[in-house]
């Protein structure tokens, strides 16, 4: 596994890829860069694909991605990170709206728990997916960084 950080208006984005595949994104804790998993290798060149279309993204240039991925998870966390992708950029949707987009109306709370295990937001963008009320709800990069996400899709070039 190897990984690198890139440096993002939302603070330092700590990256990690397998073979070409893009397998996780972090955001930082308090400010300060995630550490890397065990025997994880620094390196920047399996990385600059993702880092100048999050360059494009955070500048209001890009509105999807075009990188290969490979989140983990079980086969109900794929399906919902599968939908959660066919969310349009600026647009949200409820956890009940994507349960239903996958075929399970009554799994909300399954839905909200797989969302909130995306190993790869921003990219598979769990920050569109809002309360059935409109509310902003938990996010792993916190409420404000989730706001600002969303700001940005609807202000293209907020953070250029």
């Amino acid at each position: 596994m190897h990984y690198t950080y890139h440096d993002s208006p939302i603070g330092p984005l700590l990256l990690a890829e397998r073979n070409g595949t893009l397998t996780t994104i972090r955001f930082p804790l308090d400010g300060a860069r995630e550490a890397p998993e065990f025997g994880w290798e620094l390196s920047n060149a399996p990385f600059r694909d993702v880092k100048e279309q999050l360059d494009g993204y955070f500048a209001g240039r890009r509105q999807r991605f075009d990188l290969a991925l490979a989140p983990t998870g079980t086969a109900f966390q794929r399906k919902v990170l599968e939908a959660l992708q066919a969310i349009p950029y600026g647009e949200t949707r409820s956890y009940k709206e994507v349960a239903a987009a996958i075929g399970k109306p009554r799994a909300v709370r399954a839905v909200g728990a797989a969302n909130g295990r995306n190993p790869i937001p921003i990219i598979i963008p769990c920050h569109r997916v809002i309360g059935s009320d409109g509310s902003l709800t938990g996010f792993g990069g916190g409420l404000e960084v989730k706001r600002a996400l969303l700001a940005l899709e609807q202000d293209a070039g907020l953070f250029s």
